[in-house]
């Protein structure tokens, strides 16, 4: 009996450490899991930390505000800084804004007239508050012509119309090419070289030209077509191409490209009435748009450039007139520049 009693006391011992073991291993599996559970948690949690950058702000304006500048300085390039032929540069000008409006990314500093020099169409402002200055760049390319050469430029509000620059509405650069690099392009349809003959350099006709400059006819009939799809827009009936308005405008395009001109007057001192004249036309009353860019101009964008020229509004009202009836249109390429010239006249 007592060795019964022994037995069953040592099977109750073993069972009681038995079962003790058994907790102690269910009790350090879910410390592990709940360990890996905490970790896999933090991943998220920190990449969710990251923003990104905000874009800058395009100030809200009252619709009275507004708009004026007035130039400061010229930061680089100073006016007839000397620049070897085809370099590049950064120009900036330094302006400060006078008026009540804040200049934002959708205020633009764009290219009005004479040469592109290599410009972009235009670069956006940087945000301005009224009273504060801020520095504009153009990233610039010299001509390969030696002399001087200018760009202009203006600053447009988000509605494209022209700010006020102290008494103007441009800023420019002038530069000085010191040295020329030959640069005789081919042009796409027809050449030059050959004198354009007329009353010589008397002053009273077209002008003796015999530079390598080339023509594009393809250009000729998009202006041509660009203006009178214009008229067509606002009612007006299409201008009449005439053979001898289109001699005098060809002859002062071939002399703006080899003279490098951008003005009515020829080298020769003729005008737009001599030139006219000399080709054999009579007119009753004649006026003239002239352009001249590099790169050149479609002619399509020519047209357009006179459309919104709001320096001389006579090249828009050209375009528009009631008065006359006939256009000649002239272009001609050189040394990278294009040129055009279109001739508006009523016969006699």
């Amino acid at each position: 009996m007592r060795n019964k009693l022994l037995v069953i006391f040592l099977f109750l011992v073993l069972m009681t450490s038995a079962c003790g073991a058994r907790t102690s291993v269910e009790t350090v599996t879910p410390t592990l899991t709940e360990t890996r559970v905490a970790t896999a948690t933090k991943t998220p949690t920190v990449q969710a930390i990251a923003t990104p950058t905000p874009e800058t702000p395009i100030p809200t304006n009252s619709p009275d505000c507004t708009n004026s500048a007035a130039f400061v300085a010229d930061v680089t390039v100073p006016d007839n800084s000397s620049m070897p032929s085809g370099a590049n540069f950064t120009k900036t000008w330094r302006v400060k804004n006078t008026g009540t409006c804040i200049w934002g990314p959708d205020y633009t500093l764009s290219h009005y007239s004479d040469e592109l020099m290599g410009v972009p169409s235009s670069v956006p402002l940087s945000a301005t508050f009224p009273g504060q200055t801020v520095d504009i760049s153009m990233e610039l390319r010299a001509s390969s012509s030696i002399g001087i050469h200018k760009s202009f430029f203006v600053i447009k509000n988000p509605a494209g119309l022209i700010m006020k620059i102290d008494n103007d509405s441009r800023l420019w650069v002038v530069v000085n090419v010191s040295s020329e690099v030959a640069s005789v392009p081919t042009g796409t349809q027809g050449s030059g070289s050959i004198p354009i003959t007329g009353s010589g350099n008397s002053g009273s006709g077209l002008a003796n030209i015999t530079c390598a400059f080339t023509v594009d006819m393809s250009k000729v009939t998009e202006a041509i077509n660009a203006v009178n799809a214009y008229r067509a827009q606002n009612g007006l009936p299409a201008y009449t191409v005439n053979e001898l308005l289109t001699k005098a405008a060809t002859a002062h395009a071939n002399d703006m490209a080899c003279n490098k001109l951008f003005a009515h007057d020829g080298s020769d001192g003729s005008t737009p009435t001599t030139r006219v004249a000399a080709s054999g036309y009579t007119a009753s009353s004649i006026t003239e748009n002239v352009y001249g860019s590099y790169p050149p101009l479609s002619g399509q964008g020519v047209v357009d450039w006179w459309k919104n020229d709001k320096t001389d509004l006579r090249h828009n009202q050209n375009l528009l007139s009631a008065t006359y009836t006939e256009i000649g249109v002239g272009y001609s390429f050189f040394n990278n520049f294009g040129y055009y010239v279109l001739v508006f006249a009523t016969p006699k």
